[in-house]
């Protein structure tokens, strides 16, 4: 599962195992990993069931990395790896080059930034490569 902002907090949601236990009963093996852009991370004592992969700007004036910071630090042991990457200077967004130049949405800044944004997407390919066991990041696929 992969989303960004509101998905992104979707996917966390998918996977966090206090809240899919509300709407699943059997819910263990449901997605096997989950990537969250800038998510809103205001899932409290979280318990990953997949582990996930959440990648947000330190500028971000939306959805604050403050409080992935915080969430990830209060996750629970025994649950998924939460692997967190918080971008200096990256704004909501700053995986979409429409966002050049950078622009205000409903009074929050959203920018493209090219080095995060690079640097994202290696980290989400050698995610994938590593739990679902897809082809290498530098592999091409074959046919």
């Amino acid at each position: 599962m992969l989303g960004n902002s509101m998905g992104g907090y979707s996917a966390l949601y998918a996977v966090d195992r206090g809240l899919m236990a509300q709407y699943y009963r059997h819910f263990k093996e449901r997605f096997r990993a989950a990537i969250a852009y800038y998510p809103n991370c205001g899932i409290p004592a979280t318990m990953m069931t997949a582990p996930t992969l959440i990648l947000i700007g330190e500028a971000d004036d939306w959805t604050p990395a403050e409080r992935c910071r915080v969430m990830v630090a209060h996750a629970r042991p025994d649950g998924a790896l939460i692997a967190l990457t918080v971008y200096p200077g990256a704004h909501h967004g700053f995986n979409f080059a429409i966002l050049q130049p950078g622009r205000s949405s409903l009074g929050h800044w959203l920018e493209y930034n090219e080095p995060a944004a690079r640097d994202a997407e290696a980290k989400v390919r050698a995610f994938l490569a590593t739990h679902l066991g897809t082809a290498a990041a530098d592999e091409p696929t074959a046919k």
